[in-house]
């Protein structure tokens, strides 16, 4: 294959597509460049189709640590188990290119975007995900593509397309949207309380430059004679429709019905799996010259048929009730939202707890405030090398009454506890107003959807409750869709089976004045702009009443921390004096540690000094004893001293521990003294001034300069 290169420009900086040379065995393959940040983007998959009844799609993104002149951590000194920002952004380009392959297609599917060269300034996420549709068109895979996303900032009311690391800090919008070119199918966004419509002019600004990267994708692909591979699609005979519906239909109908989760789906359950083992039982015999033979090959295509109507009949039925009765399988109105119940300081012995139950779906919010020091540290490409607050997602099998593995957590995991850190984030005080490092964790002991957001309002209600000072509470609600043709309807506070079978998850946090985080995943095409406006308003409305709930159960922040909290002062000092209360080989801050019944201290290179105990008096005491000892001195100033030295020349005055100065004996009264000893003795208490500080940054003290001022 021959070379080709192909070049645009996005945000002010050469964005290039080079295709022929590298990786030619994969089925699909680009190097695609951003500034300086190279991604190698490439395809394969099996030419025949899995026998598992989901499409087996597996899209990684991955950090060579080199690509910034990095040498990875750990004994063993190279790439481990993927980050959790290789795992999100695995997530961000998996969810947009999952809905737009065909129906039918269950050919396992490889998608890996290598990051070899890395510029903080040009976003290599953006670059992979650009990479991942344009291999993909490339190959022989059937994909309804191309699409393209980009990432939006902004800053004093003005879009910015890709914005770099120092850009994001002074915006207020941090939001990622991909869609193809007629309309959007993915949004994920951070947000410093803005408003809806400002999300929503953000969202079509992006959509406008998402249209330009598909023409540039076109262009590429118009190249290229690309044929796609057959596959088979499993179409339903109508003779085996109608025999399941006359079996099955409607009880399966019956069974939607049912309000309660776990009988809905035992019951739906136990229907499709009495109806397989009936259709199992016919005849899948063929005869070979005279020989009566199994034929399994029909068997599975016959069985994958009857499973495929059965689930038709669910989704159907489901869809049929909101778009033409308005009514749920539980029963509420589109609108409704489910039940709420919460309460606070649930667990007698952590920093902060709560419990919140929407409907089916309970989580259990734990918050632990600990030192700076316990920051994460993050070893990877981006600038930041650690965090101070973590949100951390558990899903058990006992909370859909299943069991199950339990080991390391999944990606989903993952992606939903860093949705709920993102919209707390947004709220949390900076490191100079709450000194800590703060850790979330969810524990998810029910769920019938909406589980993440379910973690954003125990995880707000769990921090009002351990005292941290936040700037408003925040709340979560999930939106849906159930779309046919040119009508529609929204959802809000969607259940697990209402996500399954509809064609909208959107999940919005917020506060009373503006939305902090949001993330969209449409399973159809994309939707428009009108439909985005209706759901943001309706989940706006949602928000509002939860956020009065949970506000019903805890008006405020909690005045002080819990006593089993470990108390934090932060003072700072001249970076210059931090050698002083080290001490040679730290003596002088393990002594000051000892002295105050191991009080933990940090001082970083700033001269920032970070305190912690238990006890306040032990924080008091230590940081008195740092600030002696970095005291310096003010000329003209005056202070109480003590006569810690007598010489005939005049005496030494401790003005504090570590500093003492001279006051000789011509300074030491109004009148001529002939000896020291007739004026002050060791250890008298006196007045003195300061009127120098020489050059080695030794004091001179006046006592006569001292008694003339008062």
């Amino acid at each position: 294959m021959q070379k080709k290169v192909y070049e645009t420009t996005l945000g002010g900086r050469v964005l290039r597509v080079e295709t022929g040379e590298m990786a030619k065995q994969a089925h699909g393959s680009a190097l695609i460049s951003y500034g300086d940040s190279t991604v190698l983007s490439v395809v394969t998959a099996r030419n025949e189709a899995s026998t598992q009844d989901f499409f087996p799609l597996m899209v990684i993104y991955q950090e060579k640590l080199y690509a910034a002149g990095k040498i990875p951590g750990g004994f063993l000194r190279r790439e481990g188990r993927p980050s959790e920002h290789e795992t999100l952004t695995s997530r961000l380009i998996d969810r947009p290119l999952r809905p737009l392959f065909p129906e039918g297609f269950k050919n396992e599917v490889q998608v890996i975007n290598t990051v070899l060269s890395s510029d903080p300034e040009c976003t290599t996420e953006m670059a992979s995900l650009l990479g991942s549709s344009i291999v993909l068109g490339l190959s022989n895979i059937p994909f309804n593509g191309p699409i393209a996303g980009v990432q939006i900032g902004r800053i004093n009311d003005e879009f910015i397309i890709n914005p770099t690391p120092d850009q994001l800090l002074e915006s207020d919008i941090d939001l990622i949207v991909t869609g193809t070119k007629d309309a959007i199918n993915m949004v994920e966004a951070g947000a410093k309380q803005v408003n809806e419509e400002d999300i929503l002019k953000a969202i079509m600004f992006g959509h406008g430059i998402i249209k330009e990267l598909i023409e540039f994708q076109e262009t590429i692909l118009a190249d290229f004679e690309i044929v796609k591979m057959d596959f088979d699609d499993f179409a339903v005979d109508e003779d085996v429709r109608k025999e399941v519906n006359a079996y099955a239909k409607d009880r399966l109908i019956q069974a939607v019905s049912i309000f309660d989760k776990l009988e809905r789906y035992h019951a739906i359950d136990a229907i499709s799996e009495e109806a397989i083992e009936h259709f199992e039982k016919k005849s899948f015999f063929k005869v070979y010259d005279g020989v009566k033979v199994f034929d399994e090959k029909s068997q599975k295509s016959y069985l994958a048929q009857v499973k495929k109507v059965l689930d038709g009949i669910v989704t159907a039925e489901v869809r049929r009730l909101i778009t033409q009765d308005k009514v749920r399988p539980d029963g509420r109105k589109v609108d409704e939202i489910r039940p709420l119940s919460s309460r606070v300081d649930v667990l007698p012995r952590t920093h902060g707890s709560s419990l919140f139950t929407r409907g089916q779906t309970q989580a259990l919010g734990v918050v632990t405030l600990g030192a700076l020091g316990e920051n994460q540290i993050i070893d990877g490409l981006g600038l930041d090398d650690s965090k101070r607050f973590m949100l951390h997602y558990n899903f058990p099998p006992f909370s859909v009454g299943e069991t199950g593995r339990y080991g390391f957590v999944g990606r989903r995991e993952v992606g939903h506890g860093a949705l709920g850190e993102r919209a707390l984030l947004q709220v949390l005080p900076n490191e100079e107003e709450f000194p800590y490092t703060i850790r979330i964790v969810s524990e998810i002991l029910e769920s019938n959807g909406s589980s993440s957001q379910a973690t954003i309002c125990a995880g707000t209600m769990a921090l009002m409750a351990a005292g941290v000072p936040i700037k408003a509470p925040v709340a979560g609600i999930a939106m849906g869709l159930i779309k046919e043709g040119d009508y529609y309807t929204i959802l809000s506070d969607i259940q697990g089976m209402e996500d399954h079978e509809g064609d909208m998850d959107f999940k919005v946090a917020g506060t009373e004045t503006g939305i902090t985080a949001l993330q969209m995943d449409i399973k159809i095409s994309g939707i428009t702009e009108q439909i985005l406006k209706e759901a943001l308003e309706q989940a706006r409305l949602s928000r509002l009443h939860i956020l009065k709930h949970m506000l019903e159960t805890i008006p405020t922040v909690a005045p002080d921390l819990s006593k089993y909290a470990p108390k934090v002062k932060l003072i700072m000092i001249n970076p210059d004096k931090i050698r002083d209360v080290i001490g040679a080989g730290g003596k002088i801050i393990t002594k000051i540690i000892e002295d105050n019944n191991g009080v933990k201290i940090d001082i970083d290179q700033s001269g920032k000094v970070i305190l912690m105990h238990m006890e306040t008096k032990w924080i008091e005491s230590a940081a008195l004893r740092i600030m002696d000892l970095v005291r310096e001195a003010e000329v003209g100033k005056i202070y109480e001293g003590k006569v810690t030295r007598i010489e005939k020349f005049g005496c030494f005055v401790e003005l504090w521990p570590g500093t003492e100065g001279l006051v000789h004996i011509s300074r030491l009264a109004k009148e001529r003294v002939e000896k020291v000893e007739s004026v002050v003795s060791l250890g008298d208490q006196i007045l003195v001034k300061c009127i120098g500080i020489d050059d080695k940054g030794r004091v001179d003290l006046s006592r006569k300069d001292a008694l003339s001022a008062k």
